[in-house]
Order: C-alpha cells, then sequence, then structure tokens
C-alpha cells in the first residue's frame, strides 16, 4: 500500500489509511491480529462501552437475513472502569500506533458526559458517540430520533473531553440533514453514519421472532444504498467530516462513500466474512487511486457528479 496516497486526517485524528474498523464488529481490535496487521489499519473504532458492565440481552442475539444480518447483542460490555483498567493497556501494546476510537453510550444526558471525561485519558484517539439509545429520564425516547435529545448529548461529551468527538447517528429518522445539523451546531467534531435500521424476523415454523429481542439492527450489503445516500444528504448539510459505513464489502464500496462526501469509511459486517477486510478495503482503494493516476485519497471525497 502507497500510505502517502491513504494518509488521512479526520477530524484531527491521524490515521495511515481512510479506513477503519467499525465498531461491534472489530471487538476492541487485538482479536484481529492473527487475521490482519494492525499497523496497517487506519483506525480502531471499540466495541460499544457503558458506564456499568452489561451481559447483552438473552436468547438468539444475531440471524442472517438475505444481503445482511440482524443482530440484538444489547452491547455487551466490559464496563468503562475495565476497559480502563485492563483492556487499553493491552490495545496500546498491541497495535503501535493506529489510532484508537472509543465508542460509547448511556442512559442519561450526565452520564454521557460522566463517559466522556473517563475516557479523556492517553491511549483513546477520540470518541464516538453512539445516540442510538432510550433516554431512560425521558420515557424511553431514543437520543438519536430527536434533534435536541442528540444536541444535549453531543453538548454534555464535548465539555467533558479534549479529544475529537464523532457522533454516530441513527437512520431511522425522517430527516437525516436536520439531525447531522443539530449535533454539529452543539458541538460534533465529525458525525458518522449510518446506525443499523431496525428490522426483524419471524420464525415460520413456530411463528414466533427468531431474535430473543424481537427486533434488531440490521447491516451488511443490503443497507448500504440507503447508507450512501444519507452520507450525501449528511455531507451536504453540514461542514465538519463525514465517517461513512454501512454495506462496505470492498474498495469500490467505499470508493461510493467517499464520492458521496465521506472522508472516512468504517467496515463492519464484512468482518465477519474476511477477517482481514479493513486491510484489504484499503488495498483496493490505492489500486483504484492509482489505476486513475490519482495521487491522494482525499480527491474522492464529494466528487460525486449530479446532473
Amino acid at each position: 500500500m502507497n500510505f502517502a496516497r491513504l494518509a488521512t486526517d479526520f477530524a484531527g485524528i491521524k490515521m495511515k489509511t481512510p479506513v477503519m474498523g467499525a465498531s461491534g464488529t472489530f471487538g476492541f481490535g487485538i482479536e484481529y491480529k492473527d487475521f490482519l496487521a494492525l499497523d496497517r489499519v487506519g483506525a480502531i473504532i471499540s466495541k460499544g462501552l457503558t458506564p456499568l458492565p452489561r451481559a447483552g440481552n438473552e436468547g438468539v442475539r444475531i440471524a442472517e437475513t438475505p444481503g445482511g444480518m440482524l443482530n440484538c447483542i444489547g452491547l455487551e460490555n466490559p464496563g468503562i472502569d475495565s476497559f480502563l483498567a485492563e483492556i487499553l493497556p493491552r490495545v496500546r501494546e498491541q497495535v503501535g500506533d493506529t489510532a484508537f476510537i472509543a465508542n460509547f453510550s448511556a442512559g442519561t444526558v450526565e452520564d454521557y458526559g460522566m463517559m466522556a471525561a473517563k475516557l479523556d485519558v492517553d491511549g483513546v484517539d477520540g470518541v464516538e458517540v453512539n445516540i442510538s439509545c432510550p433516554n431512560v429520564r425521558e420515557g424511553g425516547i431514543v437520543f438519536g430520533t430527536d434533534p435536541k435529545a442528540a444536541a444535549a448529548v453531543t453538548e454534555a461529551v464535548r465539555k467533558n473531553t479534549g479529544k475529537p468527538v464523532i457522533v454516530k447517528l441513527s437512520p431511522n429518522v425522517t430527516d437525516i440533514a436536520v439531525m447531522a445539523k443539530a449535533v454539529e451546531e452543539a458541538g460534533a467534531d465529525a458525525i458518522a453514519l449510518i446506525n443499523t435500521l431496525t428490522g426483524m424476523v419471524i420464525d415460520t415454523k413456530s411463528w414466533r421472532p427468531l431474535l430473543g429481542n424481537v427486533t434488531g439492527g440490521l447491516s451488511g450489503p443490503a443497507v448500504k444504498p440507503i447508507a450512501v445516500r444519507m452520507v450525501w444528504q449528511a455531507a451536504n448539510a453540514v461542514r465538519i467530516p463525514v465517517l461513512g459505513l454501512g454495506g462496505i464489502a470492498s474498495g469500490e464500496d467505499a470508493v461510493e462513500f467517499l464520492l458521496a462526501g465521506a472522508s472516512a469509511v468504517a467496515v463492519g459486517a464484512e468482518n465477519f466474512v474476511h477477517p482481514d477486510a479493513v486491510e484489504r478495503v484499503a488495498e483496493d482503494i490505492d489500486a483504484y487511486l492509482e489505476a486513475r493516476g490519482l495521487t491522494h485519497v482525499s480527491q474522492l471525497v464529494g466528487k460525486v457528479k449530479i446532473g
């Protein structure tokens, strides 16, 4: 790979390539050390962290669908304190200078601020804020579907950290541009989209939902056209950089997101099919640039021709 062509500064996060391992599919990065070179990864986005340890949902938590998968893992994780004490030191030992971004969520605005403060430490290069969670103090309204709630979370995180703040947006909204502008105005340094789409699978033998949680998050190639459309809409609505994800399985897929306006991309479900996908997608982007005589990946960003 020609790292000079691929080197990317995403909202102040220095990366060797514009390709990250997406949250929830790449563990803490070190789980993939036997499958790819972690020092050739643009950035690692951690699995979702919460204030306290979570065991996740009961019952079936993953179901395959045509062109994708549904999951209702339920944010299973060791909790913020265990992560900081036990996992982060091991991560930093094994990933070298690869950027590490901590993804987290909470049930109240105050807890989002607390999490941001705890993650404002050496070894964490940025934070990704998952706002696709219910606000336990406001009757269960999902932060990511209400502009005011999303802005309140973003503001609380911004006040409690000096790290770059990436807000991960939910696609389960009427107007993604409204959400993007709300978190930009509240202090986000970047946005990421899309998070999973809500879906459901029914077992036709038992007539019961297949997933233990009834519904789950749809990811994989089936969501890519929706994700590309939302990235394009959001990128045209805000001035902060956009991280594009949703169904990326190849360099060509990644190029679509870049042309739509993403400055970087993240690979999710494809990691379960090909555990070297993050590295391979970056190599494919590099080959694409070379074949077209382009000198840097930034020459693709937002260059889709409309009209």
